[in-house]
């Protein structure tokens, strides 16, 4: 029970931190290309941020048309989340990327589809990683309130603890919950390090940086 209870709260997960994340990154490129818009679609996803979890989940299967124990209405839901956090960071790691390196790139002769592949988004990249491993730490702990309108997640052993006076069941929750969200982090980081490796190697520097100046 546990082990399967695990495996769904991950994937169910999974999904929203990946299409919150996919959501997220054309928006934000387009408030940050597109400045009459920035402030509308930073906007509507800092309100999106501020509907109730639980009132969302209810609310959500009308919408739909789902019934609700349908796991769709936590994938929605949880995904609504992941891009209003995502959004603002996209928007704001592009809008950090310098100007003179843009300009160097345009320089050599980069078109634009280069420039933005090649150029933006690497050195974009680590603050979105950043607010990624918020947003699944997030979105795993959000998934237990789903387990209150019966959608079985590891936010099911804090319920059936809770009913039945069981403390031992709500602490293995929890233990879990923290557990899953530890690995999606390092998961993510994991994935940082493959996909841009000269993060490491800049911090490497700093750090040696640092170290040789200490007396």
């Amino acid at each position: 029970m546990l082990a399967a209870l695990t495996f769904r709260h991950m994937w169910l997960s999974a999904i929203p931190i990946l299409l919150g994340f996919a959501l997220a990154l054309p928006v934000g490129w387009v408030a940050h290309r597109v400045r009459p818009l920035r402030g509308v679609l930073l906007s509507a996803g800092s309100l999106l941020y501020t509907i109730p979890s639980l009132p969302l989940f209810v609310i959500l299967p009308s919408i739909l048309g789902l019934g609700y124990l349908s796991v769709v209405n936590a994938i929605a839901a949880l995904t609504i989340y992941a891009f209003a956090i995502m959004v603002r960071s996209v928007t704001d790691a592009l809008d950090a990327v310098s100007d003179d390196v843009l300009n160097a790139a345009t320089a050599l002769g980069f078109s634009p589809t280069q420039k933005a592949l090649r150029v933006t988004l690497p050195l974009a990249g680590p603050v979105m990683l950043a607010t990624l491993r918020v947003v699944a730490v997030s979105t795993v702990s959000l998934l237990s309130v789903a387990a209150l309108i019966g959608i079985r997640n590891l936010g099911s052993l804090f319920t059936d603890g809770f009913q039945r006076r069981f403390i031992e069941e709500i602490v293995v929750g929890i233990v879990l919950t923290v557990l899953v969200a530890f690995v999606f982090d390092r998961l993510i980081v994991l994935a940082g390090r493959l996909l841009l490796p000269w993060t490491a190697a800049v911090r490497s520097v700093t750090e040696h940086a640092h170290t040789g100046a200490t007396p």
